[in-house]
């Protein structure tokens, strides 16, 4: 099963738009065009066909995260307790 396999079925799954991908894309800062995302979705055969490389899907799958769950939120720094001398 290839990236792009991965990738139509979750699209499939969750039932996600060009748009909604896009932006799900945007909450990792990953930038794609509609045109470059249509190509990810083609079938092998086609001309225009682009394989999905780990990167895209990678932040995908981290862009969903954020989308589904929210974002982390920031731990306050606790402060370290200084070893006792004797």
């Amino acid at each position: 099963m290839t990236n792009n396999d991965i990738f139509k079925k979750l699209r499939v799954a969750l039932k996600l738009k060009d748009t909604d991908i896009i932006q799900i894309l945007a909450l990792v800062e990953y930038k794609v065009s509609e045109s470059e995302l249509s190509a990810l979705f083609r079938n092998e055969d086609h001309p225009n066909y682009k394989p999905a490389g780990d990167q895209i899907l990678r932040n995908f799958l981290n862009g969903l995260i954020i989308h589904l769950r929210g974002p982390r939120e920031q731990r306050a720094e606790q402060p370290r307790a200084t070893p006792k001398r004797n």
